[in-house]
């Protein structure tokens, strides 16, 4: 058994490949993921919670703080499902080395979870914008009957 001059590990002990220096954890690529759906799930969530309390509990002065907290919510988690796609769009053009995404493949699990952190963070998105269109348009209290 040969042993390396520059430090103590036995040459039969390292690797006969080099490590991807590139390669992204596999954490990052399943928050990426979850980021877009639970940002919707709390808006839905929200939605429901500020609703109630402004016309169900019929709260002094709730009506007028309701749109804006509801506006600032919606926006607030807009933009995190918007920074995970952006996120995961990135991880997947590092991992798969191409630029287009009519053509795109996840061969591999990193480059798979890329891929579907952008795909669930483009639909999330659209639910979430068509969530928050009545806010613009109704009453608060008027979209719950």
């Amino acid at each position: 058994m040969s042993t390396n001059t520059t430090n103590s590990i036995p040459a039969d002990w390292l690797p006969d490949t080099p490590v991807a220096s590139n390669a992204t954890p596999t954490v990052r690529l399943c928050l990426q993921v979850a980021a877009s759906a639970v940002a919707w799930m709390s808006l839905g969530a929200t939605d429901v919670l500020i609703t109630w309390r402004t016309c169900v509990g019929e709260q002094f002065g709730a009506n007028t703080i309701a749109r804006p907290l509801y506006f600032t919510v919606t926006l607030l988690l807009l933009c995190l499902a918007f920074l995970a796609g952006v996120m995961s769009y990135r991880s997947w053009k590092k991992l798969a080395g191409l630029t287009g995404l009519l053509r795109a493949e996840g061969r591999e699990r990193s480059e798979f979870l890329s891929l579907a952190g952008l795909y669930i963070s483009f639909t999330l998105g659209a639910g979430m914008v068509w969530l928050g269109i009545p806010l613009f348009i109704l009453e608060i209290c008027v979209r719950t009957r």
